[in-house]
């Protein structure tokens, strides 16, 4: 369980849960209410927020995939939070009381949420973008050095949620909800292997998962200079998958398929 605080005082709790998920405790302690990104699982959030005396506010979920939602009603039976979800799947999470798309705006305290929304890895999947903050709670759109896979969208569409990503501030942190990351920097080295930064990383990786320790969060000039799902522009990529000067949403499904696979 890790705690880290952003300058202007918001803290985010990671809770580990199941294999490889995280679940997030977003806490104003101005307004003194907390948002829980993704709850997995009802008990690991209720003890967390025992510990600390909050109170739970809010859900917020990326998307319907029950590693995601498996938490909700037991947390909403027992807090009586509201759970805030994207209008494409109001009908497939649980007890949803604010359905948004990206003209929503949210709010925790003073901090404002941005939904940007981002289908592929699902039709629904949404991210939480807090602005002033430089926090990103993006679910399974974007890992450290990966991206989800293409359960319901289409490559195309997971490549032109990414961009919506890329456009992002360098310094915004990525809190993605899998630590996927020492298997997506194996596929990373696997395609770009000359690439200095991107070994630095995966030797850090290493180190952290020997300790069993997070690799999460990363920020989002970290995952330009290693994630090769961002760098289909790279002509050592193109060249390690034989795509030279291919269109780069076809680049990206290729890189999407050989990772699938790896």
């Amino acid at each position: 369980m890790k705690a880290l605080e952003s300058e202007n005082q918001l803290t985010v709790t990671q809770l580990p849960v199941l294999t490889d998920n995280y679940i997030y405790l977003i806490h104003d302690p101005e307004s003194e209410e907390t948002a829980a990104v993704d709850p997995a699982l009802a008990e690991p959030v209720l003890d967390a927020l025992a510990k600390r005396n909050w109170t739970l506010t809010y859900i917020l979920n990326t998307h319907h995939h029950h590693d995601h939602v498996g938490g909700n009603l037991s947390l909403k039976q027992k807090t009586g939070c509201q759970i805030i979800a994207s209008e494409s799947d109001r009908h497939r999470i649980p007890g949803i009381d604010l359905a948004v798309t990206a003209s929503d705006k949210l709010t925790l305290g003073n901090h404002s949420i941005q939904i940007i929304e981002t289908p592929g890895h699902t039709n629904g999947h949404i991210v939480y973008y807090l602005p002033e903050d430089d926090l990103l709670f993006c679910g399974d759109t974007l890992f450290v050095m990966g991206c989800g896979r293409l359960f319901e969208g289409t490559a195309g569409q997971l490549w032109h949620s990414l961009q919506k990503l890329k456009q992002l501030p360098a310094r915004t942190r990525i809190y993605c909800t899998h630590e996927y990351t020492e298997s997506n920097a194996r596929f990373a080295l696997s395609v770009e292997p000359d690439n200095i930064v991107l070994q630095e990383k995966m030797a850090w990786v290493r180190r952290q998962r020997a300790q069993n320790q997070a690799t999460v969060p990363s920020t989002l000039a970290e995952e330009l200079a290693t994630n090769p799902f961002l760098r289909e522009d790279r002509h050592a990529i193109q060249a390690a998958i034989s795509m030279q000067n291919q269109p780069a949403v076809n680049i990206f499904a290729r890189l999407r398929q050989l990772k699938d696979v790896f």
